[in-house]
């Protein structure tokens, strides 16, 4: 009887260190799962808030004022408008029929 107790003894010792290593396991991933969970509302955010910053970024009129001041675009007038004539020479006109058409 004695080995029975024992061996029923060492079965319940290896039960109760198996369920102190689950729950602790299970305590270790709900905090990583938490911190997942935490990190995923900062970054949702951050995305939020990136989103309303390239909204203001991306006005038409900020877009103009930089077009303006960095790129020294100005809008297109009759006064500075160039136009090209469909007559020209001859070798031009080869050349240009010879040349590769644009796709749109």
């Amino acid at each position: 009887m004695t080995r029975v107790s024992a061996l029923l003894l060492m079965a319940v010792v290896l039960s109760a260190l198996y369920l102190v290593r689950t729950q602790y396991e299970s305590r270790r991933l709900y905090t990583d799962l938490d911190r997942a969970k935490a990190l995923a509302q900062r970054l949702d955010t951050e995305h939020d808030r990136l989103d309303v910053e390239r909204g203001a970024q991306a006005t038409p009129l900020r877009v103009e004022k930089l077009a303006r001041e960095q790129m020294h675009m100005q809008t297109i007038s009759p006064a500075i408008t160039q136009y090209v004539s469909a007559q020209g020479s001859e070798s031009e006109k080869v050349s240009a029929s010879t040349a590769p058409k644009a796709q749109p």
